[in-house]
């Protein structure tokens, strides 16, 4: 069995004083994959750096305090990359990827963007020259035996199901035509699946971000943007998936929540 953990930290820094110390010691998880670590890798604290019983691999961004990707695992990988075939993205600190014996895990941190203002047009590049590379990843894994599971902060909610308030949102990064068509690509075209949708079709939810703003935690007005994108062999021997929701506001260490699946691979 191979139980792999995802989360966006909003800032490692910050989530270590608040508790993912205490949850990454806790967690079950055999890999733990983080986004929006915020933080050059010697500015982390050492319990997060470099903890003990895991192998862990840190990709910062160029850009100080923005985005970066970090994977914590307990069995060592046979390689690491970061960064995928697009230049612009190489050291953006939003992709790191680690192979396995029977399957390749990545963590992503897909830009969030901002309709209207150069941020949506670096989504939109991103989206173009990560489609591909989703496609030829898979087919490079089954050729040699393995199944991919890429998981991370898509930023983006496919369908109604997947948000709260979807109706006021139509026009808002993370929920445009464009966006979900692209995802819909992703698993239509590329070969993959959402984790989540083959065990729970119907919905609502279950959310995995909600704003700091207003009671948007209290009332779960969030979004699912947090994923499980498996190869379809993969995606077909998920054994459960949990949002790791916290039980109250106060005991929030981030913004998202840890999405955990445990995956028969053996």
């Amino acid at each position: 069995m191979l139980t792999v953990s995802t989360v966006n930290v909003n800032g490692m820094r910050a989530a270590a004083k608040k508790g993912f110390v205490e949850w990454l010691a806790a967690t079950k998880a055999d890999v733990v994959a983080c986004q929006e670590v915020r933080a050059e890798t010697e500015l982390l604290p050492e319990e997060v750096r470099a903890p003990a019983g895991w192998h862990v691999f840190h990709a910062p961004c160029e850009v100080k305090g923005r985005a970066g990707v970090s994977l914590y695992s307990r069995a060592e990988p046979e390689s690491v990359r970061i960064g995928f075939d697009a230049p612009e993205f190489a050291e953006s600190g939003r992709y790191l990827e680690a192979t396995f014996a029977e399957v390749v895990v990545a963590s992503l941190y897909l830009p969030s963007g901002d309709v209207g203002t150069p941020r949506q047009a670096e989504k939109e590049r991103f989206m173009a020259a990560f489609l591909p590379y989703l496609a030829e990843l898979r087919g490079k894994a089954e050729a040699d035996g393995r199944e991919v599971l890429v998981v991370g902060d898509w930023n983006i909610a496919h369908a109604e199901v997947d948000l709260k308030n979807w109706r006021t949102n139509r026009k808002n990064s993370g929920f445009l035509p464009e966006e979900r068509a692209w995802l819909g690509q992703v698993y239509s075209e590329a070969g993959y699946a959402d984790v989540q949708r083959r065990l729970d079709p119907e919905g609502p939810g279950p959310y995995t971000w909600w704003s700091y703003r207003g009671k948007a935690f209290d009332n779960d007005a969030g979004w699912r943007i947090d994923l499980h994108v498996a190869s379809r062999g993969l995606a077909d021997r998920c054994t459960g998936i949990e949002v790791e929701r916290a039980a109250t506001y106060e005991e929030r260490w981030s913004d998202h929540a840890p999405v955990t699946a445990t995956y028969d691979i053996g």
